[in-house]
C-alpha cells in the first residue's frame, strides 16, 4: 500500500508544484532495511546534564560519529554548525532542571540545531521520572518538558521525530535500548511520545538479534500489520507461531513456510480457543502478541448487536481470555511479555466507531491492570496504538476519508506495517519491562487524541 500524494511531493515536478501552491509536503521516511550497519548512519549530538555523557559512551556502539555541544569530556568531540557533517540524530539530558528559568536552556541548545539537522532526524530528550522529585517546582519544571518536546516534534521538518524519555531512579541502564530503537529508522512513525523508564532486573544486550531463542505467538498473523510483526519478530531472532482463522489457512501456511515458523488455525472467539492454544504451546511462549482484530463500523443510532458483539469478543474478550489461561496454566516462559495491539482511536474516540473504541480502550486497560503481576515475574504487558497505517483495510476506505487519515499528523502521512512491527519488536525484548504498563502510539504524531 503506498501514498500517492507522498510520492508525487517528493518528485522533481511535485517538489514545484507543491512549494508553488503552498500545499503540505510530506517527507519520504527512512525505515530500517537489512543492509543497515547501525542505528545512527551519521553523527549523533549529545548536549546537556550528567546523563549525556554516560549516552555519549554507550552511542559509540550504535552511531557513526558522536559530538557534544558544549564539550563534555576529552573522549567526545566538540561540534560547532561550520565543521560541515549535520546531526542526524540528538539527546538532550534535562533531567537536572529543576526550575522555570532553567527551562530557557532548551531553547539555547536546540534553537541553533533547527535548521542544521538532517532530514529524518531523531530527537530524544532526558528527564527525571516524577517519583524521583520531592519538590514541587522541580517537578513541575520537568513536567514542562512535555509541551516542549511535543511542540518540537511538530515543528521538526523532512521527516524529523522527537520524543520525551522520563529516566526514573535505577534505570539508567535501561537508557541504551531505548534509545537504540528511538534513534533509528525502526522508529521512523513514532513522534511526539511521552515514556518513562523504570528499573527492571532484564535488559537487552544481545545485538542485533534481541530475541534470539526466545518463542512468539502472534495472533491475526495471516496478513497486515501481523504478517510484518511475524516477519520482524523471526527477524530478531524469535521462533514464531503464527495464529489466525481457519479461512486465513492457505495465507498463513505460505508465511510460516517462508519463515521458518509453526502455523496454528483457530477461531479465538471459540468456547474451546484456550484450551485448543495450550494444547499447540506444549513448551510455552515468552512473547505474546495480540494483534487480532475487527471493525464493525456504525453511528451508535445505527448499531445492532450484530455489529457491537463480534467487535468486543475478537478485540478485547479474547486477548482477556487467553492471556489468563496462558498465566494460570503457566505457559508463559520467563520474565514474559505481552504487547496488546489497541489503537489511537481507543484514546480518541472515533465517530462510527464506538464499538471499536471501547475495545481497544478496554486493552490498555488490562496493561494497566496486569502491570503489577507480570512484573513480579519478571515480566511486562504494554499496549501498541497505531494510527493512520496503510493496510488492505484502510485502502478500502472512501477517498476522503482515507485522505484525511493520512494529513491528520505532523508526518502528514499514512505509517506502514513495518511501522507498527517494529514497535512490537522493541517492546518484546528483555528490556520492555522497563516500560511495563505504558502506551506506545505510533501515529506519527497524530492530531487525533493529542
Amino acid at each position: 500500500m503506498a501514498d500517492p500524494y507522498v510520492r508525487f511531493a517528493n518528485s522533481e515536478l511535485g517538489r514545484r508544484i507543491v512549494g508553488a501552491v503552498g500545499l503540505p509536503s510530506p517527507a519520504r521516511l527512512e525505515r530500517w532495511h537489512s543492509q543497515r550497519q547501525r542505528e545512527v548512519e551519521g553523527a549523533l549530538l549529545v548536549g546537556g546534564g550528567p546523563l549525556a555523557i554516560d549516552v555519549a559512551g554507550w552511542a559509540a556502539g550504535f552511531a557513526e560519529a558522536v559530538y557534544s555541544v558544549p564539550p563534555l569530556d576529552p573522549a567526545t568531540p566538540a561540534w560547532s554548525q561550520d565543521q560541515g557533517q549535520r546531526p542526524k540524530a540528538v539527546v538532550y539530558d534535562a533531567s537536572a532542571l529543576r526550575t522555570p528559568a532553567e527551562l530557557q536552556q532548551l531553547m539555547a541548545f536546540f534553537q541553533p540545531l533547527l535548521r542544521a539537522l538532517e532530514p529524518c532526524a531523531r530527537v530524544v530528550i532526558l528527564g527525571t521520572a516524577e517519583e524521583a522529585l520531592s519538590d514541587p517546582i522541580a517537578r513541575v519544571t520537568q513536567r514542562a518538558l512535555e509541551g516542549f518536546s511535543r511542540s518540537l516534534a511538530k515543528e521538526l521538518r523532512d521527516g524529523g521525530t522527537a520524543q520525551l524519555l522520563y529516566v526514573a531512579e535505577g534505570a539508567k541502564d535501561q537508557v541504551e535500548g531505548a534509545l537504540r530503537f528511538l534513534l533509528s529508522p525502526k522508529s521512523a512513525y513514532v513522534s511526539g511520545q511521552v515514556l518513562t523508564l523504570r528499573p527492571a532486573a532484564v535488559h537487552t544486550t544481545q545485538w542485533p538479534r534481541p530475541l534470539e531463542g526466545q518463542r512468539a505467538l502472534v495472533t491475526g498473523a495471516a496478513r497486515g500489520i501481523g504478517a510484518a510483526i511475524a516477519e520482524t519478530l523471526a527477524r530478531d531472532g524469535a521462533k514464531v507461531v503464527l495464529l489466525d482463522v481457519p479461512q486465513a489457512h492457505a495465507e498463513l501456511a505460505a508465511l510460516a513456510a517462508r519463515l521458518g515458523a509453526s502455523a496454528l488455525n483457530l477461531d479465538i472467539t471459540s468456547s474451546e480457543a484456550a484450551s485448543e492454544l495450550l494444547a499447540a504451546l506444549p513448551e510455552g511462549v515468552d512473547i505474546v502478541v495480540h494483534n487480532a482484530g475487527i471493525t464493525r463500523d456504525k453511528t451508535l443510532a445505527n448499531m445492532t448487536p450484530e455489529f457491537w458483539d463480534p467487535v468486543i469478543a475478537v478485540n478485547l474478550e479474547a486477548p482477556l481470555r487467553l492471556t489468563q489461561a496462558l498465566i494460570e496454566h503457566k505457559a508463559l516462559g520467563p520474565a514474559p511479555r505481552i504487547v496488546l495491539l489497541s489503537s489511537v482511536t481507543g484514546i480518541a474516540g472515533n465517530r462510527g466507531q464506538a464499538n471499536y473504541a471501547a475495545a481497544k480502550a478496554g486493552l490498555i486497560g488490562f496493561a494497566e491492570a496486569m502491570a503489577e503481576p507480570l512484573a513480579a515475574q519478571g515480566g511486562s504487558i504494554v499496549t501498541v496504538a497505531p494510527g493512520f497505517i496503510e493496510t488492505n483495510m484502510t485502502d478500502r476506505m472512501p477517498f476522503a476519508l482515507r485522505e484525511a487519515g493520512r494529513r491528520m499528523s505532523a508526518l502528514g502521512q499514512g505509517g506502514q506495517p513495518q511501522d507498527v512491527a517494529e514497535a512490537v519488536a522493541w517492546l518484546a525484548q528483555p528490556g520492555a519491562a522497563a516500560l511495563n504498563g505504558q502506551v506506545l502510539r505510533v501515529c506519527g504524531q497524530s492530531f487525533m487524541g493529542a
